[in-house]
């Protein structure tokens, strides 16, 4: 094959290749407004109010999943604060903190969860 037929079977293959990924490819958005990330075998949907956050986990078809054995803590960075905020389990699929004082909207937010398995692993927002 000459060159110009191999970059152009490439392009293709990387062309076919992204197109599957934006089909596969998880909402920015859960179903309750908040930003969305996958993390340690759950979709996690951060939700802030005043100084309290809550993060929802979901599983792969957006629908609640359960938090029970789950842990983990949210850093916020904003301005000059920061502030790392444990998190509880709060009802059947969510995990809640409450900072000490209102989280800026602007913050910068990074998820730290443990799963029941013991897998750990973190999420910017």
């Amino acid at each position: 094959m000459s060159i110009r037929v191999l970059g152009a079977l490439s392009a293709a293959i990387v062309l076919w290749a992204s197109m599957a990924l934006a089909q596969h490819h998880m909402a920015t958005k859960g179903p309750s407004g908040g930003p969305l990330r996958d993390i340690v075998g759950v979709h996690a949907e951060l939700m802030v109010a005043g100084n309290t956050v809550t993060i929802n986990l979901l599983d792969e078809h957006s629908k609640p999943s359960s938090a029970k054995g789950f842990s983990g803590a949210v850093l916020f960075v904003g301005g000059s604060a920061s502030e790392t905020v444990p998190l509880t389990v709060f009802g059947d699929s969510a995990l809640k903190g409450e900072a000490r004082a209102p989280i800026p909207p602007d913050a910068q937010v990074t998820l730290i969860l443990k799963n029941p398995a013991g897998k750990s692993g973190q999420a910017k927002f």
